[in-house]
């Protein structure tokens, strides 16, 4: 079985998992039924290539070829977890393909010089309990563990009840043991933008990863007073909606006013409404933001903004600042995919970041995107492009482990 072929036979085995029937789209949320069902393929998977499977403290799945405790290894691996109606390439694209790599190293008689890992973060999107990449967050200490645990979904369910509910213990905290395991770690990506597919069609299927954009998430609550809709006289409504809408408009205005060449971008993609009913005027809504931006300055700009507008309002749930990756290891990836290679930094954030923030040597490969789009059901990448990707993720992985 080729490279390719292999890529495609695992990529269909994922395909029906958590896929919605009416929108096409994906909800693989962290510590549900699909969750489990995910881990579980990605254990079956591993042991099919007789592979050491562990877990760390937090959770995530780390699949060893070789003892890592001897020499810290070469990481390859994303996510598997989706946001609320997600496409399919946003994390599993990395997983699937190191899985294939590793499969064809192996039948090729390659003997790694270090171990080789490949591992399945947890809850990257934060799509159930509303912050990004917890797993790499709480492994590396960059969020503890009592934050974590305390996270509620639009249930209220925490991520303490979650857990147990999974059949899980709550005792998470950072893992320093599996840190140290780390020698390097590439993260395989589909580009989530438009960059490379704007460039020469022949040569840019993938890209080599610079840098991740500051970026932080807030939470904002506004307070009314519930009434009825059809007797309540506009003159004596107190509608916290009314405000909600004024910060969602608010935000967009404050970026633009820093858009242009450098980019500064702010998104209310969350709100929740108490009571909710349809003919109840909102007492209370609570609205999440998401700024992002090339440079810090613009974000934190935007949210200086937004507080003299709405004191008291904000609170910050998650930030993460410029991330550089390990230039060393970034050039030597490039260099081994070729000069022609295109560098790519990007506005999204991925669990390749947490851990450069923590000092582990990280980059990562991006694969063209003919849309540009992601996070949804049109998320796109053509099965060549995902074929060069794992392509290309073997170059890397041949060379960093020899």
């Amino acid at each position: 079985m080729s490279l390719a072929q292999d890529f495609d036979a695992r990529w269909a085995q994922l395909l029906p998992v958590g896929r919605s029937s009416e929108t096409g789209g994906y909800r693989r949320y962290a510590w549900t039924r699909e969750d489990h069902t995910l881990r579980e393929w990605f254990a079956g998977e591993c042991a099919a290539l007789g592979l050491d499977l562990t877990e760390d403290r937090m959770g995530n799945q780390w699949a060893w070829w070789g003892d890592p405790d001897r020499t810290p290894g070469v990481v390859i691996g994303s996510h598997l977890d989706s946001v609320p109606d997600g496409g399919a390439f946003d994390g599993p694209l990395g997983v699937v393909s190191a899985l294939a790599v590793v499969r064809e190293l192996q039948a090729s008689g390659f003997t790694p010089r270090v171990p080789i890992g490949i591992v399945n973060f947890g809850d990257e999107e934060g799509a159930r309990f509303g912050v990004a990449c917890a797993g790499s967050r709480v492994l590396t200490g960059a969020m503890t563990p009592e934050r974590a645990l305390g996270l509620t979904d639009a249930e209220g369910i925490s991520m303490a009840e979650a857990l147990r509910s999974a059949g899980r213990t709550a005792d998470i905290g950072p893992d320093p043991a599996a840190l140290a395991r780390i020698g390097s770690f590439v993260e395989l990506h589909v580009e989530q933008g438009r960059a490379l597919a704007l460039l020469d069609p022949e040569t840019s299927a993938v890209a080599v990863g610079t840098d991740i954009w500051p970026h932080g998430r807030w939470r904002a609550d506004f307070t009314g007073r519930a009434d009825h809709a059809g007797t309540t006289a506009l003159a004596d409504r107190e509608d916290a909606m009314l405000e909600a809408a004024r910060f969602a408009l608010a935000a967009r205005e404050a970026a633009e006013r820093r858009d242009g060449e450098h980019r500064c971008v702010a998104t209310v993609g969350k709100v929740s409404v108490q009571p909710g009913g349809v003919n109840a005027i909102p007492s209370h809504v609570t609205a999440w933001l998401d700024a992002r931006s090339p440079h810090e300055s613009l974000v934190r700009g935007v949210i200086e903004d937004l507080t003299a507008m709405f004191p008291g309002a904000l609170r910050e749930e998650s930030w993460t600042a410029t991330t550089r990756f390990h230039d060393e290891l970034t050039l030597r990836v490039r260099d081994a995919l070729g000069p022609e290679t295109p560098m790519l930094g990007t506005g999204a954030g991925h669990d390749a970041g947490i851990l450069a923030q923590a000092d582990v040597p990280t980059t990562m490969l991006f694969v063209r995107n003919p849309s540009g789009a992601s996070h949804t059901p049109e998320e796109f990448a053509e099965p060549a492009d995902c074929h060069a990707g794992v392509e290309a993720l073997l170059t890397v992985v041949r060379d960093l482990a020899s």
